[in-house]
């Protein structure tokens, strides 16, 4: 049985991906500091005789090195998220995303681990009129949090190159699925408007609305994972659905399916945020990413989830 260590295992990403890699007949060892993970998230994980939970931070490099041996693969998703707060907190998003993810890769190195899949972030983009966006399109980050996003593909490069370390980095395009939390001042815009809307309350959009998104099923990027480390692939790549739609239509879509008579309200919009984003998932199909899930199924299953939370 190959043992892999997934980092942030208890997040949202994290513990969508552990729950398929048990499945599919791996021991996982869940790395985690607890500190923004929901407890609903790890609830099966707990119960399951091939998962190791261990709450620990990717910043204490002797924890990672212990931690890493006999381990076939890592699957870094442990980070300091979302773009608002790594502007409130620039020198802590520095020390998780950047520090932390050194750490992965010298003790991924020290123990001859296979292979680790980095989660990156398609904010490394910024702003571009070039759509859709493309692996070797000039990265242009806008935040601290996209800025550590680049530098942790950086160093996947070097040490790919100068230790042979096989890395592959996935550019998330704005993941969203069940058990996405809405309470967060920094939550997700669908979890958020799918929550106001539940309650009777307009969804709250930032700026006019008109700004676009790749929004990407949860088990698309879990399979992403799963098949970006089996294969050869290394470098970096998009994970999105190559498909994108407005702000406005978001919300829009959401009333729509919830059978809501709703209008959004406008808010100022958020410092950071880029205007907007599509991928080209072309490099990805080459190692087998195909997403599977179109926005309406995705938004209908994390509808229906949130709903049967909330009884």
């Amino acid at each position: 049985m190959k043992k892999i260590v997934v980092t942030g295992g208890a997040g949202f990403i994290g513990s969508h991906l552990t729950a398929e890699l048990v499945v599919q007949g791996y021991a996982v060892v869940v790395l985690d500091d607890f500190s923004t993970a929901s407890d609903e998230n790890i609830t099966s994980l707990r119960q399951k005789e091939n998962v190791e939970l261990v709450q620990g931070s990717i910043t204490d490099l002797p924890r990672l090195q212990k931690l890493f041996e006999g381990v076939d693969y890592v699957f870094h998703q442990a980070a300091m998220a979302r773009v608002p707060r790594s502007i409130e907190d620039p020198l802590t998003v520095n020390q998780v995303n950047i520090t932390g993810t050194l750490n992965v890769l010298l003790a991924a190195r020290d123990n001859s681990v296979k292979k680790v899949v980095f989660a990156s972030s398609s904010s490394v983009y910024g702003d571009t009129s070039v759509l859709p966006q493309r692996e070797d399109l000039m990265a242009n980050p806008l935040s601290p949090y996209a800025l550590t996003k680049l530098t942790g593909e950086y160093y996947c490069t070097i040490f790919r190159q100068i230790y042979g370390l096989a890395t592959v980095c996935l550019r998330y395009f704005n993941v969203y699925g069940p058990g996405q939390s809405p309470h967060s001042q920094y939550a997700m815009v669908i979890p958020a408007f799918i929550d106001r809307v539940a309650r009777n309350l307009p969804p709250v959009i930032h700026g006019d609305g008109e700004q676009s998104r790749d929004f990407t099923f949860i088990q698309d990027v879990v399979q992403a994972n799963i098949l970006a480390a089996k294969s050869t692939a290394e470098g970096i790549y998009n994970i999105g659905s190559g498909r994108s739609i407005t702000i406005n239509q978001l919300a829009e879509k959401i009333i729509k399916l919830m059978q809501k008579d709703l209008k959004p309200i406008h808010e100022k919009g958020r410092l950071g945020d880029v205007k907007h984003a599509l991928a080209d998932i072309t490099k990805a199909k080459s190692f087998g990413y195909e997403p599977e899930w179109s926005l309406e199924n995705g938004l209908k299953e994390t509808i229906t989830a949130m709903s049967r939370k909330a009884r």
